[in-house]
């Protein structure tokens, strides 16, 4: 892959992850990544602006040397996270003039990390800026986005926007720019990257914004996936994204081992669509876990559906209710459904696991074997509290 060009003497010279299938071990990524890198030539100083993933060290090396660089003065590390930093000491070593410029919290994690020393680094505090002769970097403080010493940099003569993790999506493509003519594709993207990665830390965006929109910006160059031409649309996304709003919808995330519990949610779904409810049910044995953190981002009500396994509920509810407490959602309503074969303590472990969750607990429909007339009038029961209680906030008639 060639380095490419943003604007005068303004590049991308990272690497794109064509096949890579899951981050952190925990999303999947169903079309790769990529890892931006972003080198600005000033007229006496040279800036490189995070680096990529270790393992795409050589390309990152080879744009580097197709772009003509002879020197770094500067390595601008916006977040610590080793897909952005973990390339750091081999720079350091290929230009070993350079220093990296960062904030005192992510100077702190990338010794840590990357075992750096302290005369490796330059520290910068929020709003300083460094001159790069013609060109000016601006660093601003964005912090628990999503770690806490993330920052974000901005190029003032070319009003670009170097993001870092805020308005990134994951996603692997050839094409630098991601204009208003792609909107589903950046939509989609971007708004399965938020939901998995941003969304449990949407209200310290939330306060932060401003940050950005009082900024005079041409390009929003984020580090995972394309440069926004025009940043107004991904800006609006993130506005909607982050609001407290919740809709008019349910998600059932359950599981179902001889298809007792999934007859419940057939009908609690037939039941709650008749009351004019969205609804939005996943088999957690064959469900996208990333596909489920976008619908849960905006729904009023989650239900969680289980199988009883050996005295308890089943491992992949257990997985997805973790998943559900480390992305801090904004539910408002919460109930359970499911079936067991004999005494045991489901339901007990399942409402332990809601420690993270604000929302009001309904009270679940727990089936004895095959679901009967009297489960499915309960569950009836279930979808009226759940109409009822999105009446009571305003997003249902």
């Amino acid at each position: 892959m060639a380095y490419r060009v943003i604007t005068d003497r303004v590049f991308e010279v990272g690497a794109i992850d064509w096949n890579r299938r899951s981050f952190d071990e925990l999303v999947p990524l169903h079309e790769g990544t990529s890892y931006n890198s972003y080198l600005i030539k000033g007229s006496e100083k040279i800036a490189l602006i995070d680096t990529v993933d270790p393992k795409m060290l050589n390309v990152l090396i080879d744009n580097l040397k197709s772009s003509g660089v002879a020197k770094i003065d500067y390595i601008i590390s916006n977040h610590a996270e080793q897909d952005h930093s973990g390339c750091i000491p081999e720079i350091l070593k290929l230009f070993p003039d350079s220093k990296v410029v960062t904030n005192e919290k992510c100077k702190n994690f990338l010794k840590d990390l990357l075992l750096l020393k302290d005369e490796d680094f330059i520290t910068i505090n929020d709003g300083e800026k460094i001159s790069l002769g013609d060109k000016t970097l601006r660093f601003i403080l964005f912090p628990w986005v999503h770690w806490p010493e993330t920052m974000l940099t901005y190029l003032e003569e070319d009003k670009i926007l170097f993001s870092c993790d805020l308005f990134g999506s994951h996603v692997a493509d050839s094409r630098l720019f991601a204009t208003k003519d792609d909107e589903i594709m950046i939509y989609e993207g971007a708004f399965r990257y938020f939901s998995e990665i941003m969304y449990p830390f949407r209200d310290n965006i939330r306060n932060q914004l401003s940050k950005v929109t009082e900024l005079d910006i041409k390009y929003i160059a984020p580090s995972h996936g394309q440069v926004y031409e025009k940043p107004e649309f991904i800006i609006n996304c993130y506005k909607e994204w982050i609001s407290p709003d919740v809709k008019n919808k349910v998600v059932i995330a359950y599981n179902s081992m001889h298809g007792s519990t999934e007859k419940m949610v057939v009908y609690l779904t037939s039941e709650l669509t008749k009351r004019n409810i969205t609804v939005v049910p996943f088999h957690l044995s064959v469900t996208d876990i990333g596909k489920l953190a976008m619908e849960i981002t905006d729904a009023a009500t989650v239900v969680v559906g289980s199988s009883q396994v050996l005295g308890g509920m089943h491992p992949s509810v257990a997985y997805a209710l973790y998943f559900y407490n480390l992305l801090r959602p904004k539910t408002k309503f919460i109930s359970v459904i499911g079936s067991y074969g004999w005494g045991g303590k489901m339901l007990e472990q399942i409402q332990s696991m809601l420690y993270n969750l604000k929302a009001e607990l309904i009270s679940p429909v727990i089936a004895k074997g095959y679901p009967k007339e009297e489960d499915f009038n309960n569950l009836s029961k279930l979808a009226d509290t759940i109409l009822e209680n999105h009446k009571k906030i305003g997003i249902a008639q």
